[in-house]
């Protein structure tokens, strides 16, 4: 039997140890999630981190023992003219397509903000994010059949109208246009819904604060929604510049890096340098090299951010 006590204590109070082992169940739940991602990151991502920068110093073709070699690999990429001119394209390549990719999704986000209802976002969301969820080589292997200059769609149909072939794949500066348009054409559904769903969160007593002020559209897209949608921006930017900096796909399959180098990305030769010329050790110091490229672009984005993203 309850003491007189016990039946007067609040419901809350006589429930305690069975809340406690809840929370402690939430709490073991929650710990071995992340103990689960903690070791996923580790596996998959830190220790080939750290097995590429081990064998950055070594000589290794596979067949013969590896070869301890110091700098020596750091030293012959400063003086690599190819490998420079691989990250010279994957610099030039990236910029254009992470201007690209957040301009033109966030020039689409706000027309489908304003001027639609909840379901032709809901549309517009899932038809733009769809490209992103097909496969990255089929998309090259069928882009790279529609912009063939013999006997692709695209130069076929501009015949009919009397455009004479344009060598989509066939010229430098036209391969690399190509490849980043298909780039582009593929991710710009991730920061479209990225900027839809920010722009959704703005405050509405804010845009009905500057709407009596006399702030037209124009002013209030720059005043007022992109400043609140900065963080957003940032977010987008930085995980766009990141996939850029590692573009491999498009260029490996519908050009091999051609013609000539024009679109020889970092990863393109990192990629020849050890499976198709067997200098894993070289390979792994082009990996080092671009790996700290994207961690002193991320931390130039980040500085710069402290002016120009604005926290609520």
């Amino acid at each position: 039997m309850p003491s007189p006590e016990a039946k007067r204590a609040p419901r809350s109070v006589r429930r305690r140890p069975g809340a406690r082992r809840t929370a402690r169940r939430e709490a073991i739940f929650g710990f071995a999630m992340i103990g689960l991602a903690m070791l996923f990151v580790t596996v998959f991502t830190f220790l080939p981190i750290v097995a590429s920068l081990g064998l950055s110093f070594f000589d290794w073709d596979v067949i013969s023992p590896p070869k301890f070699a110091g700098l020596a690999n750091y030293q012959r990429f400063f003086t690599d003219q190819p490998v420079l001119q691989s990250f010279a394209v994957t610099i030039c390549m990236a910029l254009a397509i992470v201007v690209l990719q957040l301009s033109l999704g966030l020039f689409l986000a706000v027309l489908v903000n304003q001027r639609t209802s909840k379901f032709g976002r809901t549309f517009f969301r899932t038809t733009f994010y769809l490209p992103l969820l097909a496969s990255t080589a089929a998309v090259s292997i069928f882009m790279g059949y529609l912009f063939d200059a013999k006997f692709g769609a695209i130069n076929y149909y501009l015949g009919l109208v009397g455009i004479p072939p344009v060598p989509w794949l066939t010229s430098p500066l036209g391969a690399q246009i190509t490849i980043v348009l298909i780039v582009v054409w593929q991710q710009v559904g991730f920061t479209f819904v990225l900027f839809v769903s920010a722009l959704m969160a703005v405050p509405v007593d804010v845009l009905e604060a500057a709407s009596i002020d006399g702030a037209g559209p124009l002013r209030t897209l720059l005043r007022i929604k992109i400043p609140l949608i900065s963080p957003t921006i940032l977010f987008a930017a930085v995980i766009a510049m990141i996939n850029a900096m590692q573009l491999f796909d498009q260029p490996y399959i519908m050009t091999k890096g051609g013609p000539g180098s024009a679109t020889t990305t970092a990863t393109i030769s990192m990629y020849q340098t050890g499976f198709q010329n067997l200098q894993f050790g070289y390979s792994s110091a082009i990996a080092i090299v671009l790996l700290l490229l994207i961690l002193a672009i991320t931390g130039i984005q980040f500085l710069a951010s402290r002016k120009l993203v604005f926290y609520q």
